[in-house]
C-alpha cells in the first residue's frame, strides 16, 4: 500500500546505496521497491534507478536519483532518538565513519550530505523539563558538544 505521506530525499545518483546503508544501520528500517526508468530521459538511460522506497526508523521515505541539480542542507534532517550512550555512539560512528562528517550539538551528515540529529532521549527530556534551570544546564552542556555525551547531559541535569 502506498502511504498517504512519504518523505522524499533527493540524491545525485546513489539513492539505493543510501537506502541500503540506512536499512542496515537503523532499527525498524528496510528497503522496498526500486523503480527503474522505462525509457531514456534527459539525465539518464532506460533501466537507471529513478527511485527507491525505504523506511528509516519506521518512517516511510523515497530516495530520488534526481542528479546534481540540488544539494542537501541542514534545513532537512532525520532526528533519531537514542536510549543510551552505546546506541548514540553506534549510530554516530556508523554515519561519520562511513564517509560522513561531524557537526555540532548532536548533528552529523552522512556521505550523501543528508543531515542527522542523533539525540539521546535524556537531552530531549531535559529540554522539556518544567525545571527551566535543568533545561538551561542541559542546553549549555549540549552547546559544547559534537556527539552528545549522555553522562555529561545527565550530570548537567542534576546540577
Amino acid at each position: 500500500m502506498i502511504p498517504k505521506n512519504t518523505i522524499c530525499v533527493w540524491y545525485d545518483k546513489d539513492a539505493v546505496d543510501a537506502a541500503n546503508f540506512y536499512a542496515k544501520t537503523f532499527p525498524d528500517s528496510s528497503v522496498g521497491a526500486i523503480m527503474r526508468a522505462p525509457g531514456d530521459y534527459p539525465d539518464g538511460k532506460e533501466g537507471n534507478v529513478l527511485t527507491v522506497e525505504f523506511t528509516v526508523a519506521g518512517i516511510p521515505c523515497v530516495g530520488l536519483n534526481g542528479g546534481p541539480h540540488f544539494k542537501q542542507t541542514e534545513a532537512f534532517s532525520f532526528q533519531i532518538a537514542t536510549d543510551d550512550q552505546a546506541e548514540t555512539d553506534r549510530l554516530w560512528n556508523a554515519i561519520v565513519g562511513n564517509g560522513g562528517q561531524e557537526s555540532e550539538c548532536g548533528w552529523c551528515k552522512d556521505k550523501w550530505g543528508v543531515s542527522w540529529q542523533i539525540t539521546p532521549r535524556t537531552l530531549t527530556e531535559a529540554m522539556l523539563s518544567a525545571d527551566r534551570a535543568e533545561a538551561k544546564r542541559a542546553f549549555n552542556a549540549m552547546m559544547t558538544m559534537r556527539k552528545i555525551d549522555v553522562a555529561a547531559i545527565d550530570a548537567a541535569r542534576r546540577g
